[in-house]
């Protein structure tokens, strides 16, 4: 766990450590993935994405936040 610690908290991309770039990617796939499947009827170039590309931003975030959820639990273990 002290691998991980160090990569999450001590690696730093710019301002912030990989941490917290890697939670604002899943939370920016999440919401592309929601807003794509909540405005596919007033939004007609929204319509013409296919589930696949859909499935695949959905699984994207979840993966990248359980990612986050381990370097974020990793300091407390």
């Amino acid at each position: 766990m002290g691998a991980l610690r160090d990569f999450g908290y001590g690696v730093s991309l710019g301002p912030f450590p990989v941490v917290v770039w890697v939670g604002l990617a899943a939370l920016v796939f999440m919401i592309l993935a929601a807003g794509i499947a909540g405005l596919k009827k007033q939004v007609p170039a929204l319509r013409k994405v296919s589930v696949r590309a859909h499935r695949a931003m959905a699984v994207t975030g979840v993966l990248l936040a359980l990612v986050h959820l381990v370097l974020g639990l990793s300091s407390y273990l």
